[in-house]
């Protein structure tokens, strides 16, 4: 069983299906499904499907698994869901009409996991967003604590100056005779 989703890319800025699968898909050859959309082209515009540059295939080719033996000369074509649901007209067998349901299940479910993904992302982007809100702030919080600490060391040696002055003038106190306390009687007479 090939899992659909698998062979759904982007190319363009499109998510796209190319001819060699949709025609293993519906178990037809690739040629066959190209002649039967070259016999009905007015029903594949541009944005339904495009034949795809050599510089795309080349450079998203080692990225595609191919299971057929595409002609090395001929470029794939790629097909949007609308291109696919098209197809559906053109081909009608019980195979290609189950292969088209499967097909377009698997377009919805790709487009439910971007949805998904891109939620997901949004979420995670305003959580990097409060994060970084909250380093700032830890980094603000820090700096009125250096603040703050330094002075509170500043304040500390101001209290060891004061103490160490008060000590000073105490020793000075001890060494001058003291008067004494209470009455005093003058004895002179």
């Amino acid at each position: 069983m090939i899992l659909v989703q698998n062979l759904i890319h982007e190319f363009r800025g499109k998510k796209v299906m190319l001819d060699f699968d949709l025609a293993r898909l519906y178990q037809v050859e690739t040629r066959v499904l190209n002649q039967s959309v070259k016999r009905n082209l007015k029903r594949f515009p541009p944005d339904f499907m495009f034949q795809l540059t050599e510089d795309e295939w080349i450079t998203n080719s080692s990225q595609i698994v191919m299971t057929s033996n595409r002609p090395k000369s001929a470029l794939p074509y790629a097909f949007t869901e609308q291109g696919v649901a098209m197809l559906s007209g053109l081909l009608k067998s019980d195979v290609a009409i189950a292969a088209n349901i499967a097909i377009m299940r698997a377009f919805v479910q790709v487009r439910e996991y971007l949805l998904a993904a891109s939620t997901v992302s949004a979420e995670l982007n305003e959580l990097r967003a409060k994060v970084d809100l909250l380093a700032l702030q830890r980094e603000e919080d820090l700096g009125a604590v250096n603040d703050l600490s330094e002075d509170v060391r500043q304040d500390i040696d101001n209290l060891y100056l004061a103490i160490g002055e008060l000590s000073s003038r105490m020793e000075e106190k001890k060494h001058e005779p003291q008067r004494k306390i209470g009455f005093q009687q003058n004895m002179e007479d």
